[in-house]
């Protein structure tokens, strides 16, 4: 079992808790990816720790920066600007030109998570990037070059995605070079008293988990992995500053899990961490994407109106609606 203080150790596996079978495996391989800068593929389920595992592949054998690109928080042309740049004068508001994330992972790492997010006429203009090292800013005539290494992440079943024509079948062949998978916790209990006591010691002042406490956690399956443990661990330390944390403090997902799972989306007032539905409302979809282009601009409404593709009046009516405010 890896003992707590291993996560002050300044090697880059330090920060995957766990010396299971399944995780020496996933060690070894991170250690075998890191010698070359060939394109890496991460599967598994939703707080895994994708990202922990792409930031240990690029630590290992460091070159340039790590820039993280997720894919699931933007779309349309907003993502389109934030991977490649705009130039002055692109649309209503760009008074300056901007660099974009393929510019900012030059000599270094771009991290796509969430790959299987991506829109489709995006993902055929990241194969060109991919194959030819060059791309265009909105709104620029020039070519621009960027040289870095690929590691994408998904929790979808990408060769389903293909099947189904949701993802190119080029870009899935030119990601997955090398491919690892994160077994989710379910699949390494051996791993989860270790992982407890490291946050526990990470945001605990001192308590412990009593013998029947720690039985109960290990057999839980974790829906929502490692991400799901650290919450579970921060909830506990912070409404509990008893020395020994019982079974009478955790959290009824752990102890009753059976009465969780009969409660459904729709009675529930939050969704698990990985609760992913196959369809969107369109209005759910246009309220993410106004208010993350107006994130994403800091505000600035002019460009986040032309960014989308809408009139300001438009912008402005739909921030009312959301009670976002007009400043």
């Amino acid at each position: 079992m890896v003992q707590p203080q291993l996560a002050r150790d300044l090697s880059p596996l330090a920060t995957l808790v766990g010396n299971s079978p399944a995780m020496r495996q996933v060690h070894h391989q991170i250690k075998r990816m890191s010698k070359s800068r060939f394109p890496v593929l991460i599967l598994g389920d939703t707080g895994t720790g994708k990202e922990v595992v792409a930031r240990a592949i690029h630590n290992m054998e460091p070159h340039g920066p790590f820039v993280v690109i997720d894919c699931s928080s933007l779309v349309g042309p907003l993502m389109e600007s934030e991977l490649f740049g705009y130039a002055k004068g692109a649309f209503t508001g760009a008074h300056t030109s901007k660099l974009g994330l393929l510019d900012a992972a030059n000599g270094g790492t771009a991290f796509f998570d969430e790959i299987g997010e991506l829109p489709l006429e995006l993902q055929m203009k990241l194969l060109r990037v991919l194959q030819e090292k060059e791309f265009r800013a909105v709104g620029a005539l020039g070519q621009r070059t960027s040289s870095f290494r690929v590691i994408a992440a998904t929790n979808r079943d990408l060769v389903a995605e293909v099947e189904a024509e949701r993802f190119r079948r080029d870009l899935y062949y030119r990601l997955n070079v090398m491919r690892l998978r994160i077994p989710p916790l379910r699949e390494r209990r051996d791993d989860i008293p270790a992982l407890l006591t490291h946050f526990l010691n990470l945001y605990g002042t001192g308590q412990r988990f009593s013998d029947e406490a720690m039985e109960l956690l290990i057999q839980y399956d974790w829906p929502g992995n490692v991400r799901e443990l650290e919450h579970t661990v921060q909830q506990m330390v912070a409404m509990n500053s008893a020395a020994w944390l019982s079974p009478s403090e955790l959290p009824t997902t752990v102890v009753n899990p059976r009465r969780e799972q009969m409660i459904t989306p729709e009675s529930s007032t939050s969704k698990a961490p990985n609760q992913i539905h196959p369809v969107e409302p369109l209005a759910e979809l246009e309220k993410r994407a106004i208010l993350n282009a107006v994130r994403y601009t800091k505000g600035d409404r002019t460009i986040a109106a032309a960014l989308l593709g809408i009139g300001r009046t438009t912008l402005y009516r739909k921030l009312k609606e959301y009670g976002e405010g007009v400043e």
